[in-house]
């Protein structure tokens, strides 16, 4: 399991990431080994203002997602039937293509049963003033998956994926299997619908402030992944959030920025 975090800002995006990626077997999934040193942010082209963050499967077949997200960036920089224009792009059209990309490798790779994957892709199209953040999902109900608008340009806030419950405790101010409690306790759909449009309005408590600095974002990204992952820590089961927190910054005028990264090898002897 994972925790990814991104906030959106009017000055730019944070994508944030734990590092632990879980390797599960038998007919119920039981947890049989995490590793606390996985990539699961990276920047999309190097030459744009665009990142990426990945969730779910670790790979496809025998190839990480880092890998392949690495390979969809050689293609679209040097390969010039797919090439991006620096000058002329969108961040829809990136999404795009890198959804076309990762589809052809996920089902040739899964014909029956399909591990979930996502991914979200945020930055700046050129010539724009604010960012998008756009979100692909496999598999999709069977269907060929199209990546969707998660956060159009004067959208703020932030969003999760992975695993959300202590961020849905700390934010909303109750656990996600409160809906379905609610129901096991014969309260109706309707009632359950509202009781919960109440509780949000009251409990839910609103950290990002769309005109908040980039410092604050970076802090607040780091701050919801380090309290999910002492969460994790204390509670019953597998540590699946953990390892180094990974951070990056993406803004107008300094694009994107690496704000905490974990390399496996030193920088002394790879300049």
């Amino acid at each position: 399991m994972t925790l990814d975090v991104s906030i959106k800002i009017n000055d730019g995006i944070v994508l944030a990431t734990d590092s632990a990626t879980t390797f599960s077997q038998g007919p119920n999934g039981e947890v049989v080994h995490v590793y606390k040193n996985a990539n699961k942010v990276f920047h999309l082209h190097k030459q744009l203002p665009v990142g990426i963050f990945t969730f779910g499967a670790a790979n496809i077949g025998d190839a990480s997602i880092g890998t392949l997200i690495k390979d969809y960036r050689r293609t679209i920089t040097e390969n010039d039937d797919v090439k991006i224009d620096t000058n002329e792009y969108t961040v829809e059209q990136l999404a795009r293509g890198f959804n076309e990309f990762i589809i052809s490798k996920y089902h040739n790779c899964y014909k029956q049963v399909k591990p979930a994957l996502g991914f979200q892709i945020a930055g700046y199209g050129s010539h724009k003033d604010y960012p998008e953040i756009w979100e692909i999902s496999l598999p999709d109900s069977g269907s060929k998956p199209n990546p969707w608008l998660r956060q159009g340009e004067k959208e703020t806030g932030s969003s999760w994926r992975g695993q959300p419950e202590a961020m849905v405790r700390l934010i909303k101010g109750f656990a996600p299997e409160l809906p379905s409690i609610l129901k096991i306790c014969g309260i109706d759909d309707n009632t359950v619908g509202k009781v919960m449009g109440f509780l949000t309005q009251n409990l839910e408590v609103p950290m990002v402030v769309p005109a908040m600095p980039i410092q604050d974002a970076i802090d607040l990204a780091e701050f919801y992944i380090q309290t999910t992952k002492k969460y994790i820590r204390f509670s019953p089961g597998a540590q699946t959030v953990g390892g180094p927190i990974e951070i990056a910054a993406i803004t107008k005028h300094e694009g994107f920025k690496w704000i905490k990264r974990k390399l496996y090898f030193d920088k002394k002897y790879n300049e």
